[in-house]
């Protein structure tokens, strides 16, 4: 066996094994426990939310649920941007992860009818791209792996997968954002961030997603990074 036919086999054993874990433990995941869990990081917090959301989708974990997370932590511009920029890192990955284990097998497998959509998707292009995720037909996580095995450019990849799912990232985002200042009496709204101040800047308009089922209080970062609560005080953004 050739090694960089053994590095891919031991990828992929690898890969099967961490989504299998992911998805027998996908009902621990909620916002409540990734709120908590973001925000120990203060500042960084944004930094940590886009590289969860980036592995969470690698791992097949459901989107929804970290894109309502970003909305109720982050508020509906930051969250939107912090949610739209870990999906697209995550899908890229991927993306990478496909192309390197069976791109290549693929095209020496494909023929009849698998040739030809395969020449036809990688003939549309960015086009194609545009259009799947603007119209989420497929699984938005098998979607990623798939368009890998194709000869779509890396670059037409990234770039149209970001463009074209803003508007389902805004709404999605814009959701959560609401359900959190629904469940909080819209204490403590999301403002513009203080440009002078680039730690406020990153946690501005971040607020915690209080669990309905157990009226956990909501904790959301100031201005400069530490955790406030909601409730008895009204906390700064």
């Amino acid at each position: 066996m050739k090694a960089a036919t053994a590095v891919r086999i031991l990828i992929l054993a690898l890969l099967v094994a961490a989504i299998g874990v992911a998805v027998y433990y996908r009902g621990a995941l909620s916002t409540q426990a990734l709120e908590s869990w973001v925000q120990q990081f203060g500042a960084a917090g944004p930094l940590v939310f886009m590289a969860v959301y980036a592995v969470g989708t690698v791992l097949f974990l459901p989107g929804s649920v970290l894109t309502l997370a970003g909305g109720a932590l982050f508020g509906p511009v930051w969250g939107t941007l912090y949610n739209l920029t870990g999906a697209t890192l995550g899908a890229t990955l991927a993306f990478l992860i496909a192309r390197y284990l069976a791109s290549d097998w693929v095209a020496r497998k494909a023929s009849g009818w698998m040739k030809q959509l395969m020449d036809g998707v990688e003939k549309e292009g960015w086009h194609f791209v545009a259009f799947v995720r603007l119209m989420p037909l497929f699984p938005f996580n098998l979607l990623n792996y798939a368009l890998g095995i194709t000869r779509i450019s890396l670059l037409h990849y990234i770039v149209a997968s970001y463009l074209f799912m803003l508007p389902g990232a805004l709404a999605y985002t814009y959701l959560g954002y609401a359900g959190r200042e629904a469940i909080a009496g819209g204490e403590g709204r999301w403002r513009r961030p203080d440009p002078e101040k680039p730690a406020g800047a990153c946690a501005a308009g971040s607020r915690g997603l209080p669990a309905a089922a157990d009226q956990a209080p909501a904790r959301g970062y100031d201005r400069g990074g530490g955790k406030t609560l909601h409730g008895g005080t009204q906390a700064t953004a």
